[in-house]
């Protein structure tokens, strides 16, 4: 029964302390009110000085730059677009037929067919010729490839 008493003794200080500094100063306040600016003297149109408070009245262009000394242009060199190489048809085993290669120009060195060219060229002879003269696409993009 003690400890009850303690605690709302307790309780009842913690409450009762903050309440009462409070309401002992009403005007407590943290800023302290600023002075006015003093007032400035009105100048005369006749007594405006005459500058500009940034840079010149007047306008100022950049000058332009000379030109470069001693230039001569690379000549144009026309490069013939490579000619695309065309392989042989291909037999495909499984329908009998001999289909013909479609050209291509590869991203090799001089044009040349690269693997990865000649497997999309094969996935897209596959889809161009269609089931009924290449059979089974897996095989014929395989045995395209490995041509």
């Amino acid at each position: 029964m003690a400890r009850v008493i303690w605690i709302i003794a307790l309780l009842i200080c913690a409450f009762a302390v903050p309440a009462q500094a409070q309401s002992a100063d009403d005007n407590f306040t943290i800023m302290t009110p600023e002075k006015p600016a003093p007032a400035k003297p009105e100048l005369k149109k006749s007594e405006a000085p005459n500058r500009h408070p940034r840079g010149s009245s007047t306008l100022v262009s950049p000058t332009p730059l000379p030109p470069p000394l001693h230039y001569n242009p690379p000549p144009v060199q026309a490069i013939p677009p490579p000619q695309p190489q065309v392989p042989p048809p291909l037999y495909v085993p499984r329908t009998g037929a001999v289909v013909p290669n479609l050209p291509m120009i590869g991203n090799g060195p001089g044009g040349s067919e690269t693997a990865q060219d000649r497997a999309l060229r094969c996935a897209h002879q596959a889809g161009v010729y269609g089931p009924a003269q290449t059979g089974d696409r897996n095989v014929y993009i395989g045995s395209c490839i490995n041509q």
